[in-house]
């Protein structure tokens, strides 16, 4: 059976606590599987208005409603609010998830400061941020992670290597178009990445002609024809896990009929066993719908 593979980044405090119990329900309702990647420290949302200089960004903002779906505390957090330690608060929940039968991995300790620094970062610094995540996670969960999904889609080499040192089973740091054996200046990293596919709903939205009514249909017209290796989507517990469920619906039941199967990104990772992965380079590129570069799958 062909397979699409779901995985959900946690990015905030509300995302945690609303979003996340949500999407376990209707998860569960379609009998899907998917992997939550969780933020796992302090909730800076907030610090995030230093983007607002960046290209594209107020255009990205204004597509999206941020306001609407993350809320005006969280966009205060780590500026005029102190940032809730989502880990520490919220470690039932998370627990809950794992407990409901579902895969979780690491997303990043503080979303905000991996996204916009380890890009230029060295590797101590690297090292010591996923180190606090690591650490943390096992806090919660009284076992070491074996998977990543980097926030932003944002890597250096010293992260990519960390994926290997630290044992991970795969990771999910990139966009591109097929699983891959990683490589940075020609370095091989002996950690499978499995890149996001399909363009998220927030590149999408208002642009080009698709509004809510439609983007479900536009997804859908994108996974008619299934590659080899299948797809990965990936979704955000602020945004599918709000207001834009009835589209992640519309899109759950469009997959089951098309004949997929929905699982977790390590049930992915089983049934690419057969295939032998090739070596791809990582560059950074800008991405449709995104501000900045992000990490992508090159030559």
């Amino acid at each position: 059976m062909k397979q699409l593979a779901l995985q959900i980044h946690v990015d905030t405090y509300r995302g945690t606590r609303e979003g996340v119990p949500r999407l376990v329900d209707v998860l569960k309702r379609y009998k899907a599987q998917a992997t939550f990647f969780f933020s796992l420290g302090p909730d800076h949302t907030g610090r995030a208005i230093k983007r607002v200089f960046r290209p594209g960004f107020l255009g990205k903002v204004s597509r999206t409603s941020v306001v609407e779906h993350y809320g005006i505390k969280t966009l205060l957090y780590g500026t005029l609010l102190p940032g809730p330690d989502i880990g520490r608060k919220c470690a039932d929940i998370l627990r809950s998830v794992r407990d409901a039968g579902f895969e979780v991995g690491i997303h990043c300790f503080d979303h905000i400061r991996w996204q916009d620094y380890v890009a230029n970062k060295d590797a101590e610094w690297t090292r010591r941020e996923l180190q606090r995540a690591v650490d943390r996670f096992t806090e919660v969960f009284g076992e070491a992670p074996h998977a990543h999904a980097a926030a932003g889609w944002q890597m250096n080499r010293h992260a990519l290597r960390l994926m290997q040192r630290m044992g991970f089973d795969y990771s999910s740091d990139t966009r591109g178009t097929h699983p891959f054996i990683p490589t940075w200046n020609a370095e091989i990293v002996a950690c499978p990445q499995l890149p996001t596919t399909l363009p998220t709903l927030d590149e999408l939205m208002n642009r080009d002609g698709i509004t809510l009514e439609n983007v479900a249909q536009h997804i859908l017209k994108l996974t008619e024809n299934a590659p080899v290796t299948g797809h990965v989507y990936t979704l955000h517990a602020e945004l599918e896990g709000g207001k834009w469920m009835p589209i992640f619906e519309a899109l759950l039941q469009g997959w089951q009929a098309q004949g997929y199967e929905l699982v977790s990104m390590q049930q992915y990772l089983q049934g690419l066993a057969a295939v032998a992965l090739p070596r791809h380079e990582i560059v950074m590129r800008e991405i449709e719908g995104r501000t900045g570069t992000l990490a992508m799958q090159g030559a």
